[in-house]
């Protein structure tokens, strides 16, 4: 019965990748219709600098919210998330996703409180309208995630 393709979604987090407010979104949209998730995590910048060059920041945080957050959104998906590393900046991040991975529908950006919320303090869903993808904002009671022992 499924006369299209499904609607290829990526997914914007960083703190908030495995919160349950993620979660239910994520679950609510896989519910909607027909649906492939990507998850991208910006890579973590270290220092004071709000811009940084991407050959100084750090993988290695971004690689821990994959391997907590992707069985997590599976599961609220109900099939396989792809997961990316992408620029410190999250507007570079999302544009080089968009135009290099190319073909996403729409887009859901995952944010801390709008009070610690530094996406939101710089405008983050205003700043992605020029891509003319449907966004949703979900932000996060806390950035404490399901899985046990992990915040």
């Amino acid at each position: 019965m499924e006369s299209s393709a499904p609607a290829r979604v990526l997914v914007v987090a960083h703190r908030t990748a495995a919160t349950p407010a993620l979660l239910d979104a994520v679950s609510a949209r896989a519910a909607a219709g027909p649906a492939t998730f990507t998850l991208l995590v910006p890579r973590m910048a270290h220092g004071l600098h709000r811009f940084v060059d991407p050959e100084d920041a750090d993988d290695s945080e971004a690689q821990e919210v994959l391997e907590l957050a992707l069985p997590l959104l599976e599961e609220a998906a109900g099939a396989p998330v792809e997961g990316k590393i992408g620029d410190p900046n999250p507007v570079d991040a999302i544009q080089d996703a968009v135009h290099l991975d190319g073909g996403y529908d729409e887009i859901i950006i995952s944010t801390l409180p709008a009070r610690v919320s530094k996406w939101l303090h710089i405008n983050l869903p205003a700043k992605l309208t020029p891509l003319g993808l449907p966004i949703t904002t979900v932000t996060a009671k806390s950035s404490r995630s399901r899985a046990a022992g992990r915040s």
